[in-house]
């Protein structure tokens, strides 16, 4: 019997959020999120890998995770299975929802925004992000169809 369970990166919805998600980024911030060359899949399977956290989310109004890459996965202890079934909601505590709310708002306005704050978990480990970006995503036509955002910089806290 062969296995026929793809990675992430290997699954062709995947493949074309991940090119979204890289076009996006450079067209609110004029800059490449990875430099990167090679076929789609190659570009897909270097950011699903990269060295940087990266996550994205739909437009459900109570916007569920459509991806989060290897560093992401790891960072809030979560299979992809059970990451892209998470509201983006569950990764900030309930007393900086309001600031995180008024962030997505700021971002859909401009394009692309700053930001840093602690984030938690699946198990409860508190995290402080510093100098994150957050932009929105665009669809193959330039509709609005999510927003992404990608960290590097971060401290656990305990």
């Amino acid at each position: 019997m062969t296995n026929n369970i793809q990675l992430p990166w290997q699954q062709e919805a995947v493949i074309r959020h991940s090119l979204r998600i890289l076009r996006s980024f450079e067209y609110w911030t004029g800059r490449s999120l990875l430099d990167v060359n090679g076929s789609v899949q190659e570009i897909a399977q270097a950011l699903f890998a990269a060295p940087f956290a990266l996550v994205s989310h739909g437009t459900e109004s109570d916007p569920i995770f459509n991806y989060g890459n290897q560093r992401a996965l790891e960072l809030w202890e979560l299979s992809w299975q059970d990451f892209t079934k998470m509201p983006s909601r569950k990764t900030a505590e309930e007393v900086v929802q309001e600031e995180r709310n008024r962030l997505l708002a700021e971002t859909t306005t401009k394009g692309f925004s700053n930001y840093s704050g602690i984030r938690i978990s699946s198990t409860g480990k508190r995290f402080d992000i510093k100098d994150g970006i957050l932009w929105n995503l665009l669809d193959e036509n330039d509709d609005y169809c999510g927003q992404a955002a990608v960290f590097s910089n971060y401290e656990l806290v305990l």
